[in-house]
């Protein structure tokens, strides 16, 4: 009996410390291959959803990023060569880019939270709670929902005065996309405590509702196992693989045009049904009981350094297309006047990257009356993908001051930030 305990004891420590055990991404690499059609496109797209060893990193207009592991090198290459398609290496070794994005903890201090590393869920929330206690007359904490595994999605309201239009942001829906929530986080920061003159305008003459992470089981997640995991982390019922896309499971447009897919395994999964990811499904009830106080939706993501509007569903321009085009450019402009020269293109979801139904602009735009709604791609185009430096976070963080900057005026001078309510 007692051999038979220590068998299990084993066991169970053997099983914790595997599942403890982070993915590796040893010699794992990113080619850009350059299409010419959408049905080349789509042959690339496909490498991704027959096998693990391919992941898609972004697909849009003229080219395909896929990370490859080393026992697929050969295949692809013999695959591209088929239909003559030119492969370009960007990222040599995934893992190199992993292991250089961790800071030692000994040149760390744990006690300051800051913007040249990128930091854990517990850390985030830990930050919040300081601004709360920090700013109590103009911070208020929101309660978006709870997460699938029952973690807090949290986040944070700055008001410095009654009567002003509302903008809405959204962050890390996407779990690996570990440069939005650190955007988030400065935003706030810099709204309550910078001295520039245009800053603390934009920041006492609006409404500000800023969701750090919204995927927080995801986001967790690849902080504990594994970097690159992109999903929700519900369980599907009829399948083996774990989440969903939680940015196509909007209640707009839902799996039309092919714009998500119904395959669990697929990273563009839309769930089982709209709102089947109770972590979308809390911020569109939170947003709806407030949409009468919103005139701009943000959704942070990367990479790729585009602006989106709406519609992603649809090759059809939604009804203010020009006025979501001159808000765009503005962004773009003021972003490439900074010494980083960063460039932002501006499009249509549909148009400047892929279709994409079921996402938080559109839903925002169609089915809450929110007209300037915008997914924002952030740094950069492929060198370091999802797995942005941390040397990068502050420069990434002045230029996205400015474009909110150039942003907002031109929204303004256009009429969209009138206030809604009485």
């Amino acid at each position: 009996m007692k051999r038979h305990i220590l068998v299990l004891a084993v066991l169970a420590i053997l099983m914790a410390i595997v599942g403890a055990t982070k993915v590796r991404y040893d010699n794992y690499k990113v080619f850009k291959i350059r299409t010419k059609s959408l049905e080349q496109q789509k042959l690339i797209e496909n490498l991704a959803k027959e096998s693990k060893s391919f992941n898609l990193w972004h697909s849009g207009k003229g080219e395909v990023h896929i990370m490859v592991s080393p026992q697929k090198f050969i295949q692809l290459q013999n695959y591209t060569q088929t239909f003559n398609l030119p492969l370009e290496v960007m990222v040599s070794n995934v893992q190199s880019l992993i292991d250089g994005e961790q800071i030692s903890k000994a040149t760390d201090n744990a006690h300051t939270f800051g913007w040249t590393r990128y930091y854990p869920l517990s850390a985030i929330e830990a930050f919040l709670d300081d601004i709360l206690a920090k700013y109590p007359d103009v911070t208020s904490h929101i309660d978006i929902g709870t997460s699938y595994e029952r973690r807090k999605i949290r986040g944070i309201k700055i008001s410095y005065k009654e009567g002003n239009p509302g903008i809405f942001i959204e962050s890390n829906i996407h779990a690996r996309e570990w440069i939005t929530s650190a955007t988030a986080t400065w935003l706030i920061n810099e709204l309550l405590t910078s001295t520039d003159a245009n800053v603390r305008k934009l920041a006492e003459n609006h409404d500000w509702y800023i969701v750090p992470v919204l995927n927080v089981d995801g986001f967790a997640y690849t902080h504990t196992t594994d970097r690159m995991w992109r999903k929700t982390r519900q369980p599907v019922n009829f399948s083996p693989c774990i989440g969903a896309d939680p940015n196509r499971n909007y209640n707009s447009h839902w799996m039309e045009n092919n714009g998500a897919s119904s395959n669990p395994c697929d990273e563009t999964y839309a769930g089982t049904h709209p709102f089947s990811e109770p972590e979308v499904k809390a911020l569109a009830d939170y947003v709806t009981s407030i949409k009468e106080r919103l005139n701009i939706m943000l959704a942070f993501h990367s990479y790729s350094q585009v602006l989106l509007s709406p519609h992603g569903w649809t090759k059809e321009l939604p009804t203010n297309f020009d006025h979501l085009m001159a808000v765009a450019k503005a962004y773009s402009d003021a972003v490439l006047q900074l010494p980083y020269k960063t460039k932002y293109t501006y499009g249509t979801s549909s148009d400047a990257m892929y279709f994409a139904s079921g996402a938080t602009n559109d839903w925002a735009y169609s089915e809450q009356g929110i007209r300037l709604s915008y997914t924002i791609e952030f740094r950069d185009t492929g060198r370091f993908g999802f797995i942005l430096p941390p040397i990068q976070i502050l420069p990434h963080c002045e230029d996205t001051i400015a474009g909110l900057l150039a942003l907002v005026d031109k929204a303004d001078e256009l009429g969209y930030l009138k206030v809604k309510y009485a």
